[in-house]
């Protein structure tokens, strides 16, 4: 019986599988497949009958209505053997249209099945899956939340047809550091402890993350396989210069985001500024009319010719006129 082993290479060397050119490379290939579906039965807490078997890798491309080469290409779209559509979606940062975005998907993916003269009843169900490197829903302390169609009131559910995935990345690591999770136990958690490990934003590779990933992987077939598969990509050259380079891209995109909001902030402060000042001088302008309407009062000066003098209305001139009486 032959004795597994790794091909140990440098920690650092390891690319961040956040980053979606690496993400597509390890679960969005016919090559991988099989770890591909492993990984898919964990997201989806399928098992026995009820799990996926085969997969069928789609066309991402949905069309170049978007001039972002990320709005016009999925990440992952496969459809499985009873038919069953599931769209994997990796965002390393937060672009801030993430709801909207997904229903958009959605519906496209569910809308592309119908056919001329097709029934509506042959619509087979969309699962979308966003794993996220940022925390999406601070309401709950969960690192992975579905969403389904229900009725508010009696919980009940209308259809199947829609199933929405959110992995928050950092909540999971969070909770793994504070040993909150079993992944000796738990599927999904060895194969995110995977996808958490790296962060390349911040250069940063998580050690003790790793040292549990190697002996999970003496048990785990598919996390060994998808480790190898790993360092494979991340040591070959062309692999490397691609995953920089949308690595790069990515990161001068939330740049250019962080600062449009920085400018819009800033422009926002300097415009509340000007509206105090103006807000200041009507506010001076309107006390100095009232205390000439009020010296004229004293004169006993036609309310008429008041108002036509600073500009206050017969109301508020009424008004001064009580504090003297």
């Amino acid at each position: 019986m032959s004795v597994k082993t790794f091909r140990k290479i440098p920690l650092e060397k390891f690319i961040d599988l956040k980053v979606d050119y690496a993400f597509k490379q390890l679960f969005g290939t016919d090559k991988n497949k099989a770890i591909t579906i492993v990984f898919l039965n964990a997201l989806l807490n399928r098992t026995g009958r009820n799990a996926i078997k085969e997969v069928t890798f789609i066309s991402q491309e949905f069309g170049s209505e978007h001039v972002d080469d990320k709005q016009s290409r999925l990440d992952i779209l496969v459809k499985t053997q009873d038919d069953l559509f599931i769209n994997v979606e990796i965002q390393l940062t937060n672009q801030y249209d993430m709801m909207k975005r997904t229903l958009y998907y959605w519906s496209r993916i569910y809308t592309s099945q119908l056919r001329k003269g097709m029934g509506y009843h042959k619509l087979r169900p969309t699962i979308t899956i966003n794993i996220c490197n940022f925390t999406l829903f601070e309401h709950t302390k969960n690192y992975h939340s579905i969403f389904q169609l229900f009725d508010d009131q009696d919980n009940l559910k209308m259809d199947d047809v829609l199933e929405i995935h959110f992995i928050d990345i950092n909540r999971f690591i969070q909770q793994w550091y504070a040993k909150q999770l079993d992944s000796f136990k738990n599927v999904l958690d060895r194969w995110l402890m995977l996808l958490g490990m790296v962060d390349g934003r911040k250069e940063k590779v998580y050690k003790e993350i790793y040292l549990e990933l190697e002996e999970l992987a003496m048990k785990d077939e598919e996390l060994f396989n998808a480790m190898n598969v790993w360092q494979d990509l991340s040591q070959s050259p062309e692999d490397y210069y691609a995953y920089q380079s949308r690595l790069k891209y990515i990161l001068d995109e939330a740049a250019k985001i962080e600062d449009t909001k920085y400018i819009a902030e800033q422009e926002g402060l300097l415009k509340g500024i000007e509206q105090g000042i103006e807000q200041g001088i009507e506010q001076g302008e309107k006390k100095v009319q009232k205390e000439i309407a009020l010296k004229l009062l004293k004169r006993e000066t036609n309310i008429e010719t008041i108002a036509e003098l600073t500009e206050l209305t017969i109301t508020e001139i009424d008004q001064l006129k009580e504090l003297l009486d």
